[in-house]
């Protein structure tokens, strides 16, 4: 059960570029665990969406099933939504984006909705570049059946319960950098200085942007033996960079000393720009981002920021040479063009 919440803010609230307010991105009042990390998140998507002037009709948000699935109901009411079947979002996504290319799309999903029952589906999203945003709020337990360890739970980590767990964990960010994903990244629900940097250059980024957030349960895996605990992310979080977005509008003028400073380039013109402190980042270099990850999380430690990113990679659209018309605003004499027309594509296979 969800409850409405007044759509009021103070009279002097800042309005954005297209003439909305932040609270004009906010949902329903979230039923979550008072201090669940994905309420923190949410309100990551609220702030990026707002600072990136997105009219909220033109973002579709989709999820499967889990408490972070619940999140879109608490963020962004004026947008297009689906609530998928349990780890079938990809799939979902594939076919609206297919449909409809014109829209921004924001898949939000958790570690059981992703690394277990919809690994097939996360896995073909990846290798397609699906034009996306996913997002997955990695706790390390099935919060909706009373905490069980998940598929991302690190192997020797003690649950609520006092059981250990005998099992390694699944990396999403690794796997999605040996699956070529073309934007990976990490970050903390509590690091929004950090985290709405990120979603916003995923959101810009054409092609798939995987953004894993460490997003802590309070209720069943914030207890000292967790390594998804507050306490224990805020003791070993490591950051790749200090990451703000840059739009491509006027020029900043930045002075750093040599070295200090790393800018990607994304497909819309638009640069991320980092300052960087970690050694040996280099986040378009595969192996070693596969390197500083392994390095990490062998000292027990969690990497966060941008970890991988391929600016040149071709997304869903391009691989399948698609008409740059959205297919739902073709016409029938453009789906039905005629034998001629039909007879001239299929001589050209002859």
């Amino acid at each position: 059960m969800s409850f409405l919440k007044p759509n009021i803010s103070h009279p002097d609230a800042p309005v954005n570029k297209v003439g909305y307010r932040k609270v004009d991105y906010t949902g329903a009042i979230s039923t979550l665990c008072a201090g669940c990390g994905h309420d923190s998140i949410s309100g990551s998507i609220v702030q990026a969406c707002f600072e990136l002037n997105i009219e909220p009709h033109q973002l579709a948000k989709l999820s499967g099933i889990g408490c972070s699935s619940k999140t879109p109901t608490y963020f962004l009411s004026n947008s297009h939504g689906f609530n998928s079947v349990h780890g079938r979002m990809p799939s979902i996504s594939t076919g609206a984006n297919l449909a409809n290319r014109d829209l921004i799309y924001l898949g939000v999903s958790g570690d059981g909705d992703t690394a277990s029952i919809g690994m097939g589906q996360f896995v073909h999203a990846i290798r397609r570049n699906l034009n996306m945003t996913y997002i997955v709020m990695n706790n390390g337990c099935y919060g909706l059946t009373k905490g069980q360890d998940s598929a991302t739970a690190d192997f020797g980590s003690i649950s609520k319960a006092g059981s250990k767990n005998n099992y390694n964990p699944i990396d999403l960010a690794a796997m999605a950098i040996q699956l070529d994903c073309s934007f990976v990244a990490r970050s903390f629900s509590g690091d929004k200085e950090q985290l709405v940097p990120l979603i916003k250059a995923g959101m810009r980024h054409k092609g798939m942007a995987f953004i894993d957030v460490i997003s802590p349960c309070v209720t069943f895996n914030n207890n000292k033996g967790s390594t998804k605990s507050y306490d224990y992310t805020r003791e070993f979080m490591e950051r790749t960079a200090l990451v703000d977005y840059v739009e491509n509008k006027d020029p900043i003028e930045i002075s750093y000393a040599e070295g200090d400073r790393f800018v990607v380039d994304l497909h819309d013109g638009s640069t991320i720009q980092l300052r960087k402190p970690f050694s040996d980042w280099r986040p378009t270099d595969k192996v070693a981002s596969l390197q500083n990850l392994m390095t990490s999380s062998n000292k027990g430690e969690v990497l966060t920021g941008l970890l991988y990113i391929n600016p040149e990679a071709e997304d869903l659209q391009e691989k399948m040479n698609l008409s740059e018309v959205s297919l739902n605003k073709l016409d029938q004499s453009t789906l039905c063009p005629g034998a001629g027309i039909l007879e001239e594509i299929n001589a050209q296979y002859r």
